[in-house]
This record gives C-alpha cells, sequence and structure tokens, in this order.
C-alpha cells in the first residue's frame, strides 16, 4: 500500500537530514505505529508519504515513495487527498468551516463531487465515527475528542485507502483518546483502511498496532510486530518497562496481559507514610464562577495552593482546567468570587494580570506562543525589562545553565524542539522569580526522556519553595510528580486530595501500574522495583 526507497529529506536552512535512506514497506489494511523521540523524524516520515513534504515545505530530497500505486512526489499532497487522508495533531487547525456538517462537505466540494454522492458520504462517516448527534454542533464547542472525531470523519469523507494521524491523542483526556483510537481500529479492522500513526503516549496505543516501526535521528532502526520492538527499543509505556526489568515473558502489551504477572507477585501492601504537613497557603481561589456566553465555565470553584507543594488539576476537555488557569493569573476577570495571592505578609486580590505579576507565572499548552525575540538570551532580557528589573546577563546565564540550555541562549527559540521551547518558556518566567508557576498541559509533544526531565525539574522547583500548578491529562505525569490531585468536572471541583489515593482508586485518571495493583503504594515502576528488591 505505501513504499519508501532510499528517501533522505532535508527542511530549508536545517543543518541535517530529517529523514536519512528511510527503507519502508506498508501492507495494505495494515496499523502501523511510529515511535521515536522528539525531533526523530515521525511528522516528517508522515508528511512524505502524503507529499505535504517536500511540496510544501521544500528542502533538499532524494529517493521513491508510492503510495496506492500513485507517487506523491510528482503528484502533491492535493492530488493525494482522495487516496490519503492526514489528520494533523490539533485539529482546530485544519478546520474552515464553523459548523460540523459543512466541515464534512468542504473537502469534497473541492474535488467536484455530486451533491447526491455527498449527502450519501456525510451520513456514512457520521454513523462510522458514532458523531451523528454532533451534525449542527459549532466546531469550537465541541471537546477535544470530538474535534478530533471530526477531522478523522472529515478526511474519510474522500474515502482514502490510508490514513495519516499525528500524535492525535495528545491534547486529550484518557477517556477522549479512549474513544479516538476505537474509531480508528473500527475503520482499520472493518473497513481495512491502512493507518500509519506518530505518537509519544504509547501506553495509549501500543494494543492497537499490527506493526512498529522505530524511528532514530532520521533512520529506521527497528519495524516489527510490537512485542519484538519493544523488547529493544529505549522508549517504552510503563508496563513494558516494568515487564521487561522483571523479565516477565511473554511481553504484556495490556493492562489484561500484565495483571496475570502482577496477580502472581503477591506482594503485602505496605504502610504509607503520613503526608508531610504543608507549607503556608500561597494562594486562593473561593467560589469562582465564569462564562462564555452563557456557557457556565466554572461553578463555584474553591481550592487553595501552598508553598512547596506540586498540584495537578485534571479532567475531561472541557471541564474549566484551562480557564481556572486564567482566572487564577488574572487573564480573565470571574463573574463572583475572588482569586487571592499572599504577597507582602497580606491577602491581595488578583483581578487584572498586572496583580497577579511578578508572583505567578504561566506556561501556555503551546511555548512557542510565548516567544517571539530572535534568541534565547532575548527572551530572558525581555522579561526583565517588562517587569521593571534590571538587566542581569549573568544571572540570566546561571538560569539557562541550572535548566541545561545554556548552549542554546543565541539560538533562535523557533528552531528548537518542543522540549527545548517548553524550557525556554519556563526560563523567561523564572526571571521574575514567582511563587507560584502554572504550566497548561506541559508534556504535549513530549517523548518518556523529556516527560523525565520535565519531572525532575518540577521536583526541583518545589524543593526551592516554589508552588506547581499544572492542568494535564498525563496520569503518567501526575504518578511520578504530583503530591496532590484536583479533579474537575463540569466546572467543578470534583475530588481534592493526595495523589496515591486518588489514583489507585480513579477508575479512568490512574497510571498503568496503579491499573495493574490497585493500591496507593504502587503507582509508578519505581514504586514496584523498590518492593521487588535487587
Amino acid at each position: 500500500m505505501a513504499q519508501l526507497e532510499n528517501v533522505h529529506y532535508q527542511y530549508p536552512f536545517a543543518s541535517h537530514l530529517a529523514l536519512r535512506d528511510v527503507q519502508m514497506t506498508v501492507e495494505e489494511g495494515e496499523f502501523l505505529l511510529l515511535v521515536g523521540t522528539s525531533g526523530a523524524g515521525k511528522s516528517t516520515l508522515l508528511r512524505a508519504v502524503n507529499g505535504l513534504v517536500p511540496h510544501f515545505h521544500g528542502g533538499f530530497w532524494h529517493g521513491r515513495v508510492w503510495v496506492d500505486g500513485r507517487d506523491p512526489v510528482q503528484l502533491g499532497p492535493q492530488a493525494m487527498g482522495n487516496a490519503v487522508g492526514m489528520v494533523f495533531q490539533d485539529p482546530e487547525a485544519s478546520f474552515v468551516a464553523e459548523y460540523v456538517e459543512d466541515e464534512l462537505v468542504f473537502g469534497m466540494e473541492n474535488w467536484g463531487i455530486p451533491p447526491r454522492v455527498m449527502r450519501k458520504r456525510v451520513e456514512e462517516v457520521l454513523d462510522l465515527l458514532d458523531i451523528a448527534h454532533l451534525r449542527e454542533r459549532h466546531v469550537a464547542t465541541l471537546s477535544g475528542g470530538e474535534k478530533q472525531r471530526v477531522a478523522i470523519a472529515a478526511a474519510m469523507t474522500l474515502q482514502p485507502r490510508v490514513l495519516l494521524l499525528d500524535e492525535p491523542t495528545s491534547q486529550l483526556d484518557p477517556q477522549g483518546a479512549e474513544e479516538v483510537l476505537i474509531a480508528l481500529r473500527h475503520l482499520n479492522e472493518d473497513l481495512g483502511i491502512t493507518i500509519l500513526l506518530a505518537e509519544h503516549r504509547l501506553e495509549r496505543v501500543i494494543q492497537y498496532a499490527d506493526t512498529v516501526l522505530y524511528l532514530d535521528q532520521g533512520h529506521v532502526r527497528l519495524q516489527g510486530p510490537p512485542r519484538e520492538v519493544f523488547r529493544h527499543v529505549p522508549l517504552a509505556p510503563p508496563l513494558v518497562e516494568l515487564a521487561r526489568a522483571l523479565h516477565w515473558s511473554p511481553l504484556p502489551l495490556t493492562i489484561k496481559e500484565g495483571r496475570r504477572h502482577a496477580r502472581a507477585m503477591r506482594l503485602p501492601p505496605v504502610q504509607l507514610p503520613p503526608s508531610p504537613p504543608r507549607g503556608r497557603e500561597v494562594l486562593r481561589v473561593e467560589d469562582v464562577w465564569f462564562s462564555y456566553e452563557g456557557r457556565e465555565a466554572l461553578r463555584g470553584v474553591s481550592l487553595s495552593l501552598h508553598q512547596g507543594e506540586l498540584v495537578a488539576l485534571m479532567g475531561r476537555n472541557g471541564a474549566g482546567k484551562s480557564t481556572l488557569l486564567k482566572v487564577m493569573t488574572g487573564l480573565l476577570q470571574p463573574e463572583r468570587g475572588r482569586v487571592a495571592l499572599w504577597s507582602d505578609r497580606s491577602w491581595r486580590p488578583v483581578r487584572r494580570l498586572e496583580d497577579a505579576l511578578p508572583h505567578v507565572g504561566l506556561v501556555l499548552q503551546n511555548p512557542g506562543r510565548m516567544l517571539f525575540q530572535e534568541t534565547v538570551q532575548e527572551e530572558l532580557a525581555f522579561t526583565r525589562r517588562q517587569h521593571g528589573l534590571p538587566p542581569n546577563e549573568e544571572a540570566d546565564r546561571a538560569l539557562l545553565d541550572w535548566l541545561g540550555i545554556a548552549h542554546l541562549a543565541h539560538r533562535d527559540p523557533r528552531d528548537l524542539s518542543g522540549g527545548e521551547r517548553q524550557r525556554v518558556a519556563i526560563a523567561s518566567i523564572l526571571v521574575a522569580d514567582p511563587q507560584v508557576i502554572l504550566l497548561d498541559e506541559p508534556t504535549r509533544g513530549l517523548d518518556y526522556r523529556q516527560k523525565e526531565a520535565l519531572t525532575q525539574l518540577l521536583r526541583e522547583l518545589t524543593a526551592m519553595g516554589r508552588t506547581v500548578l499544572m492542568a494535564t491529562h498525563d496520569v503518567e505525569l501526575v504518578a511520578r510528580a504530583a503530591d496532590r490531585v484536583v479533579l474537575m468536572g463540569e466546572g467543578e471541583v470534583v475530588v481534592d486530595g493526595p495523589t496515591r489515593e486518588m489514583m489507585s482508586e480513579s477508575l479512568v485518571f490512574a497510571s498503568q501500574v496503579a491499573k495493574l495493583f490497585r493500591r496507593p503504594d504502587m503507582l509508578t515502576v519505581e514504586d514496584v522495583l523498590r518492593r521487588v528488591g535487587p
């Protein structure tokens, strides 16, 4: 169905090849999972399959690509549209219509498909992806999972034989991600659609793949069945990491398979030590309400943050997490209730951004939107000017060195990887020495190694007395880093308690290890290995 031969590709002005001598064959009806670190070439490889590389991006190209008997390098992505569909990481970026049905029709109109055929295909994809109830909805009102399914449906109206997906679950809560992946499995198993999917959160998708392709620095290092590939690759979901450490065989890929091994361990429960005393309260949210055009986004939210703690804000897409962060920084003003910050030995109300700065720092879901200077060093200098602080290049260099990005000081932030941009964004707010650091989906687009580095950084920040609140869907990050979980639902706080208690009891917001053992003393791979011993 798809074949790449001796493919080399380099982006314009890049210093190295993004793809190196790629040889790849994908059989008809196969579900192929692309894995690799950030910058390994996964997104570039997907774009080569539909012709976006090199047609849209330009650059140096060498090699041959065949998809469904066609050459996308010769034809280009538009001509390949009815053979290859593509769904990007952010579905909103590709939407062109305001309403769901209009979005489904748009691509077919461009291809000149007769109205009678268009109506039939719209009905088919609505039923196929179980989104008929969304037909008349405005796309802006959809949840993350609904938007992804609409994007997939729009791609399927042209009846492609190959579907490409670039991190389709990166912005989704666990339930929304499962809805999307079940829809993809249906397309693959029942309709024979060939699927190529790139994803960092391997724990979500590994069970659906027929074949795994491991990319490293643009080169295909391994390709084969999931159990065989994951015996060897350095990147692996927690279940596989645990299984390899304990030599479980056959290698489990699902929680059900892993639970058979976990039951045989018969580890007695351990009494957890009492939680350490909390630091002083540094930020309060009291009975806060907020609405978007009549739709309630926050409904009587109250919570407090304490010095030196790391709190995870969790909940489904649309639960109100990002809205709450914006209210806490003064970017949005609540209709009722108040936010207060402890500063200069008194509680100060936060009614606008100026009230929160420099005591509260916010890192957006896409840190690239915060970075617009020519170099990393200039980003820090700009923050100092904004807060009326004097220049201090020595302190800035020390901060970059502590964050492990001193070598990037003179680089353009737009040329950096996702993990590097995130550290630059964190550096740009730490310059002002905030008490409270707010992070919105901090692991989006990060691989396992980058997430581990982020976990270590967050722990160091809280050890220094800073308070961190992160809105996230990443249950594995929460299990490893968070002291406390605040779970939101429909604009309200549903649960607020210690991470170990919350995760061991949750049916949805639980790490893979927590699902295996269902015990508060077993949330991470490290928890289990400490119990087992050397």
